[in-house]
This record gives C-alpha cells, sequence and structure tokens, in this order.
C-alpha cells in the first residue's frame, strides 16, 4: 500500500470499533468521513492507475489526464458504490495491520471495464513480514465486501457471510492464479510475481495463515436494522466486520469527485 502515498497510522484513526458485539463493528466518526474526500483522493486515485502509468498513457495518447482517469473510473451508481467499499475495506485492513507492510494487488487497475466490478475475490492483501524471506508469519487476507447506502431490500451482512464462503472453497485460489497470469503480462507496482507464487506454490515455503474476512459497509442511518439479529460466522470460518459511514451515498460520491479533481 506504500505507493498510494497515505499515512495509515492516520488512516487507522477514521474507524473506531464497537466493543458491545459479537462481531466487528467499526463506526467511522463524522468529522473524519468529513474529511475523506481532501485526504483520499490522490491516494484513491492511485487505486485505479499508478502515477507513473497515467502519465506513460497521457504521453502515448495525448489526452489530458482528467481522460485518462475518466477512462478507468466508474460512473455513478452500484459499481462505484461497491468500489469504494472494496477500497475502504482495502484501507481498513492495511491499517489495521500497520506497521506491518502490507501488499496489495489493487485489483481495480485490473479492471477489463470500468463499468463493471473487478472479478474474483473482491480485497487479496499479502502481509509478508520478513520478505525477501518467506517465514511461518506470512498471511493471505482474502475480503468479500457488500455495501448498503441507501434503502432497499439488499442484506448486506448476510450476503457477505454468503459469498465469503465462495472464496474459502475456491474463489481465492482462483484469484491468485488470475493474479499470477497478470503478473506475467503486466506491472502490478508493489506486488510482484515471487509474492503471489510464495502462496500459489505453498509447499515450497513454510505453513501461512489465510484469513477470510466478511465485510458489510453500511450507511449508519441504516446500521441498527442491518445488524438486529445478525449471525455471527463461526470464527473458523471467517471475521465479520461492518463498518458504519455516516451519510455513506454522499461521502462515496464526494470521494469520485475528489478523484476526479485531484488530476489539478
Amino acid at each position: 500500500m506504500r505507493e498510494l502515498g497515505i499515512d495509515l497510522a492516520q488512516v487507522r484513526t477514521f474507524f473506531v470499533e464497537d466493543p458491545e458485539q459479537a462481531f466487528v463493528l467499526i463506526r467511522v466518526p463524522v468529522d473524519a468521513a468529513d474529511h475523506w474526500a481532501d485526504l483520499l483522493g490522490v491516494p484513491a486515485r492511485r487505486c485505479y492507475v499508478s502515477d507513473g502509468n497515467a502519465a506513460a498513457n497521457v504521453a502515448r495518447t495525448g489526452q489530458p489526464l482528467s481522460a485518462v482517469i475518466a477512462a478507468k473510473t466508474p460512473d455513478p451508481g452500484s459499481v462505484m458504490a461497491g468500489d469504494f467499499g472494496e477500497i475502504l475495506t482495502a484501507l481498513f485492513l492495511a491499517a489495521s495491520a500497520h506497521p506491518a507492510d502490507v501488499y496489495d494487488p489493487k485489483k481495480w487497475r485490473l479492471k477489463q471495464d470500468r463499468t463493471k466490478p473487478a472479478p474474483y475475490s473482491d480485497v487479496v492483501q499479502l502481509i509478508l513480514p520478513e520478505w525477501p524471506k518467506s517465514s511461518p508469519n506470512d498471511r493471505l487476507v482474502c475480503a468479500e465486501v457488500k455495501t448498503k447506502s441507501t434503502d432497499g431490500k439488499s442484506t448486506p451482512i448476510a450476503s457477505a457471510i454468503a459469498d465469503s464462503r465462495k472464496d474459502r472453497e475456491g474463489r481465492l485460489l482462483k484469484t491468485l492464479v488470475w493474479l499470477r497470469e497478470r503478473a506475467i503480462g503486466e506491472d502490478l507496482g508493489t506486488v510482484g510475481l515471487d509474492h503471489i507464487e510464495r502462496f500459489l506454490k505453498a509447499i515450497d515455503h513454510p505453513p501461512a495463515a489465510r484469513d477470510f474476512r466478511a465485510v458489510a459497509i453500511v450507511c449508519s442511518r441504516l446500521l441498527n436494522v442491518e445488524i438486529e439479529d445478525v449471525k455471527t460466522p463461526p470464527e473458523d470460518e471467517c471475521t465479520l466486520i461492518v463498518i458504519s459511514v455516516p451519510d455513506l451515498k454522499n461521502n462515496y460520491e464526494a470521494l469520485y469527485t475528489a478523484i476526479a479533481a485531484s488530476v489539478a
């Protein structure tokens, strides 16, 4: 996550844990969310395209930087909401692991179609505290993320728990194979082929933990209804994390406005 140019210690202050629940409940303070657009515009832009690749595409095509960024980011709607939830989850998980280095392939850069979600597992992070040497302390973190910003019939908590099972039953492996193929053909930033193969060729390395997360990003005004009668999954399956964000729709739209404005 280094190449995002963000202070993960500061990011950690955005998330306040409520200890009264059987699952992990995170409440984002209003004043923190109000500053996201100012603080996260450039880092969020880098989730979609590195500064180097953006500059190279400007030089190659003759298009302005604003057009290069617009060609990578989603339009307002469900995909934008989903991408926001995934990026927020990636930042939360990385900040929680800090000061350990977190290698995140930033799957939003690898989309074939900006109007659709990135394929396979939502968020995958590699924690390799002794790299370039592999160790028994290495961890592979995989999160299934569901976002709910407006009223509706969706059930983000139950859906995140159910779809996390797909990661455990094979989707994570497919994701790693896909990432390996992409790493052979293109630059994944701070994530290299050797990082991915550390987990794909597990027999050549010490055993590593695989931690699964089911994450629901929920607008704070909807929270009480959504967490009513929550059935927490067994600890050996996945960890349930619910992140309550004030005025979620306006805040994620403000962030994407800041992404577009950051080209100045």
